[in-house]
């Protein structure tokens, strides 16, 4: 049987190029990289949305936050694995959380997936990835948005790895191999999305060998 695999993320799931500001195609987003690389036993459901929380919905873009969008999903789709890759965001000097705060947020959206297939008796629960948010570079374009978010997000990753360590979840650490050092500092270019197509590929591969 297809498995299918959730990518639940923001705009560096949707696949933003921040030279062009489109969507990469499909030979190039890490979502579509890793449906090539699982071939035809894998289905990959893309769901990135530019501007998605973990806490807060951003203002004057509507109901964006992740508990929000998550459940329709869930009843649309039997999922296998979800992949969280949420946090950016959130770092916005506006919503002004800390990594603590932004961390209960993963925590509460984890706890929300397994309500929901617990409520079931025929749905199993799929397996969680965890993926933090990358280090970050406060370019001009994003000075007043994102002020000291870069300091945030080191602090960040290492609350996400605790979330998902107590959650018995799978980790995934943008942070340890992704440094956005070009574009605006924020999305991911074409090597990048290269980079965690083939790291998420592995950790699938290896959750399924361990299972």
């Amino acid at each position: 049987m297809i498995k299918n695999i959730l990518c639940f993320g923001d705009s560096n799931t949707w696949g933003l190029n921040s030279i062009t500001g489109k969507r990469f195609g499909e030979n190039t987003r890490w979502t579509s990289l890793l449906a090539k690389n699982l071939e035809c036993a894998f289905a990959i459901i893309e769901a990135g949305q530019p501007n998605r929380t973990l806490v807060h919905n951003p203002p004057f873009d509507g109901v964006l936050s992740g508990v929000s969008y998550l459940k329709p999903y869930l009843e649309a789709h039997r999922i296998d694995f979800i992949i969280i890759a949420l946090g950016t965001n959130d770092l916005k000097k506006r919503f002004n959380l800390t990594p603590s705060l932004i961390a209960d947020g993963l925590n509460d959206l984890i706890n929300s997936i397994h309500s929901y297939y617990q409520k079931s008796s025929t749905l199993k629960s799929p397996k969680i990835i965890i993926a933090s948010p990358p280090k970050i570079r406060i370019t001009e374009q994003y000075s007043r948005i994102y002020e000291d978010a870069d300091i945030k997000a080191t602090e960040l990753s290492s609350a996400f790895k605790s979330v998902a360590a107590n959650n018995k979840c799978a980790f995934i650490d943008f942070n340890s191999f992704i440094n956005i050092t070009d574009g605006d500092g924020i999305h991911f270019d074409d090597i990048q999305h290269l980079a965690i197509g083939s790291k998420i590929t592995q950790l699938v591969q290896n959750s399924l060998n361990n299972s």
